[in-house]
């Protein structure tokens, strides 16, 4: 029986091994950084006061580090946020100092800088950011088991191999930028990771859906044919959904202000992973381990079996 019908044809599984190279490059160097440099994390996960000031006119960053060091803030981390009148300055956890007295205390340093404000200070306990890392990294693993029994449960279990290990790329290259570009990681960055991981599933379900109703349909087609035919025939699918998702995370990134900055960039970086993995990854995966039509039409039989038991 032939494939059905369709205007594609792109043989994907074709590039397989030059997709797999990638990807290996990807995630060697995603692993390296973040055993070398580690992740730059936000006050959530460090713990420490975020103070945010606003100038009238544009800020030097140069003087506002002097005038910090000479009030004995030697260790705070000053950086433009927004515009280049707004200025962001992270303090380190200290245990001893209100949130209010510090951000006063930094205030009375930066009134030689120049005319400003005070526009927001954050406070976050060293024990309450250590706790708020572990408990992001457990959310993380407890995500990525629960799908693993979700599509163990709905897939034939090569499938699910497939697709955990699509997941667990996307999540090590998502992570791996932040790392490399040191841009700062938290929860909104953890919660963009997390809605990563559901994005990345949704979209591979799509294609082994297709797949699997195609290995049953075409049964003297080999798997390369299948699995090829499978993803041209929901490219379309797939792109359009990727697509429209990035224009709303581009408005996000551009136009949504600092404070969902890093979150929009998470999302973009994770559905070009995505995208690219529910394609070449996990659809690979199926030709690794050896997927054929006589596996699926074998589960077909022992589901049918138990539907018929009383």
């Amino acid at each position: 029986m032939q494939l059905l019908k369709q205007s594609l044809n792109i043989d994907f599984l074709g590039r397989r091994n030059i997709t797999w190279i990638v990807s290996a490059i990807l995630i060697v160097i995603s692993i390296s950084s973040l055993s070398m440099r580690g992740l730059n994390l936000g006050i959530d996960f460090t713990g420490g006061t975020l103070v945010e000031v606003g100038y009238k006119q544009s800020a030097e960053l140069g003087s506002i580090r002097a005038a910090l060091d000479a009030a004995s803030f030697e260790d705070a981390v000053v950086q433009q946020f927004g515009t280049a009148k707004d200025v962001l300055i992270r303090l380190p956890a200290e245990d001893s100092v209100d949130a209010a007295e510090l951000s006063n205390q930094v205030l009375n340093a930066l009134q030689s800088t120049g005319e400003l404000s005070m526009r927001r200070v954050e406070f976050v306990g060293p024990q309450v950011g250590e706790e708020l890392r572990d408990d992001g990294g457990l959310a993380v693993l407890y995500a990525l088991f629960g799908i693993l029994i979700y599509v163990a449960l709905r897939f034939e279990y090569r499938f699910s191999l497939g697709s955990v290990a699509a997941l667990i790329h996307d999540v090590i290259i998502t992570v791996g930028f932040f790392s490399v570009t040191q841009a700062s990681f938290d929860l909104t960055v953890l919660a963009a990771v997390l809605a990563v991981i559901g994005y990345s599933l949704n979209d591979t379900i799509v294609v082994f859906d297709r797949i699997r109703e195609n290995f049953r349909r075409m049964r003297k087609a080999t798997p390369l044919e299948v699995i090829n035919g499978s993803i041209n025939q929901t490219l379309t699918r797939t792109l359009v959904t990727s697509l429209t998702t990035l224009l709303v995370l581009l408005a996000l990134f551009f136009v949504g202000g600092e404070v969902i900055h890093s979150f929009a960039l998470a999302l973009i970086v994770g559905v070009i992973v995505g995208t690219y993995s529910s394609i070449y990854i996990a659809s690979s995966m199926l030709m690794v381990l050896n997927v054929t039509s006589e596996d699926l039409i074998q589960e077909e039989k022992d589901t049918a079996e138990l539907d018929e038991m009383p």
